[in-house]
């Protein structure tokens, strides 16, 4: 599911939850709630597509991916993952999870 919430300084964000309750992607911040919502949709359209994933490697060795939408513009990213081929199953997870993910607003 995508969980729609405001941050500490209420900008609405979202993120993007597995079955097992853990986020697997998180969002910038948006100014109003319409333009968090189009986010979401970027991210169940953009999902689809495998190319637009980039795992990187953090200085630590972990490892983690961001979501681009076709304009390359980061849409989502993900938590630390302990190797590349955990942040790859986080990106199969995102692409399975995003494309059916209903959306619960936390913020009405």
């Amino acid at each position: 599911m995508f969980e729609i919430y405001k941050d500490k300084a209420g900008e609405f964000r979202f993120r993007l939850i597995a079955k097992n309750k853990e986020p697997i992607l998180s969002s910038e911040g948006y100014k109003t709630k319409a333009a968090c919502k189009n986010g979401i949709a970027s991210v169940a359209k953009n999902s689809q597509d495998k190319e637009l994933f980039e795992i990187k490697e953090a200085k630590n060795g972990k490892a983690h991916f961001v979501l681009k939408a076709k304009n390359n513009q980061v849409i989502g990213q993900s938590q630390m993952y302990a190797t590349k081929r955990g942040a790859s199953c986080g990106v199969r997870s995102v692409a399975t999870n995003a494309k059916k993910g209903e959306i619960v607003d936390t913020t009405k």
